[in-house]
C-alpha cells in the first residue's frame, strides 16, 4: 500500500504535490493545514486522516482531532502534529510508525522498532528547508519503508 504524508501546508496545495500524492491509496496529513479546502482536494485523490496543528485555531481545521491513529495494510500508524507533544510510548502501544510534522524539518528515522516520519513542509517556504512530503510503503508482514521527496516548484 503506497501512503502519500504531507504536513505543514499552511493554506498552499502545490500542483507538484497533487502529482506527486496522486498515486497514494491514503493520504495522512500531520497539521498546520491552513485551510480545510485543502483537505477537499486531497480526498478528491485518496481517503485521508487529518489531525489539526498550532495554526489550525478556526473553522473546519480547528475541529480536526489533535491526534489521531489509523491502521493501514495491517500497521498501526499515530499522527500527533509536533513530536514533543507525544504524549504514548508508541512500541508499547503497537504503534508502528508516527507522524508528525511541525518543525518543517524532514526526518526519517527509527527507534525501538518504531519509525518516526517526518515529511517536512510542503507549504511557503521557511528559511532555507527543502519543500518536501513523503511516501509510505506498507506492506503486511514487514517493516514499512519511506522516503522523503522533495517538491519542485518556483512558488513561495
Amino acid at each position: 500500500m503506497l501512503v502519500g504524508v504531507i504536513s505543514d501546508t499552511h493554506g498552499l496545495l502545490r500542483p507538484e504535490a497533487l502529482e506527486l500524492l496522486r498515486p497514494a491509496e491514503h493520504i495522512l496529513h500531520a497539521g498546520d493545514v491552513g485551510d480545510a479546502a485543502i483537505l477537499d482536494t486531497l480526498r478528491a485523490l485518496a481517503p485521508v486522516t487529518a489531525i489539526r496543528g498550532n495554526i489550525d485555531r478556526t473553522g473546519r481545521c480547528a475541529d480536526l482531532p489533535a491526534t489521531e491513529a489509523v491502521e493501514l495494510a495491517g500497521a498501526l500508524i499515530y499522527l500527533v502534529h509536533s513530536i514533543h507533544d507525544l504524549d504514548l510510548h508508541p512500541q508499547a502501544a503497537g504503534i508502528s510508525v508516527v507522524v508528525s510534522g511541525h518543525s518543517h524539518k524532514p526526518e526519517v528515522r527509527w527507534a525501538e522498532d518504531v519509525l518516526y516520519l517526518n515529511p517536512g513542509s510542503a507549504g511557503p517556504r521557511r528559511f532555507r528547508l527543502p519543500i518536501t512530503l513523503a511516501l509510505l510503503r506498507l506492506e503486511r508482514g514487514t517493516p514499512p519503508l519511506a522516503q522523503i521527496v522533495e517538491v519542485a516548484s518556483s512558488q513561495r
